[in-house]
């Protein structure tokens, strides 16, 4: 057995023992105080993570038979009064500031914990058509606009962590599609794209065109999520 190979075994040893140290069942409490301490866990666990946390992660802190949504449904009610939320968005729940206290925020000028990167008008209009066309290359995103859509924005807007790569396009030549990842639906407060404004509203608006690109507009977006996030 190698070093590494010992290292790896032991460390797994290690974790083995400390989850069957840690009591999930809370059995030896009442019920009413094994509750509230479930909910305390879940709300630390979110709080401190810094991506929505899944179902799976918290069912690791509270018992087998608890139901996540009620703890969920208890922590809310208890927050109402206060500037933030526990919010479902891209697939697990976050802390996040209610949107009335958004100008006192932006106000403050305080850095905040998402860190989000700012795009420009056209960066945000472009990633808008991906989240409503996607998986879609970058050549159909110029026929969208008109224009030549630059390498170097769909390069931003993957840097900031907005897209990802898609399947390959059935088109000659098979250029690559970008889609959207769930950093995307974390940082604008969706839990999946279905969340989307509805497109035909935006099409009334004249803000975009699914036809362009030879496309139905009355289609709802399917979920194509990348996990390069």
């Amino acid at each position: 057995m190698t070093g590494a190979t010992a290292k790896r075994s032991s460390n797994s040893k290690v974790n083995a023992a400390a989850e069957q140290l840690f009591n999930r069942e809370l059995e030896d409490l009442p019920a009413e105080l094994r509750w509230r301490e479930w909910m305390l866990r879940v709300e630390a666990v979110i709080f401190a993570s810094a991506e929505p946390v899944t179902r799976e992660t918290l069912a690791c802190v509270v018992g087998k038979d608890c139901s996540i949504d009620l703890l969920i449904d208890d922590l809310r009610e208890e927050l109402r009064a206060r500037p933030y939320d526990i919010v479902n968005v891209a697939g697990g729940w976050q802390h996040r500031s209610r949107s009335a206290y958004a100008p006192a925020i932006r106000a403050s000028q305080a850095p905040t914990r998402s860190g989000v990167a700012r795009l420009s008008e056209h960066e945000a209009a472009v990633l808008m058509a991906i989240a409503y066309l996607q998986p879609v290359t970058r050549g159909e995103l110029s026929k969208v606009f008109g224009k030549e859509v630059s390498r170097d924005t769909i390069a931003s807007l993957r840097d900031a962590g907005f897209l990802g790569s898609g399947p390959r396009s059935p088109t000659p030549g098979a250029p690559y599609t970008y889609v959207t990842t769930k950093y995307f639906l974390s940082v604008f407060g969706m839990e999946t794209l279905r969340d989307l404004p509805d497109l035909e509203r935006l099409e009334d608006a004249g803000l975009l065109s699914r036809q362009a690109i030879g496309g139905d507009p009355a289609a709802e977006p399917e979920s194509h999520a990348s996990e390069d996030d």
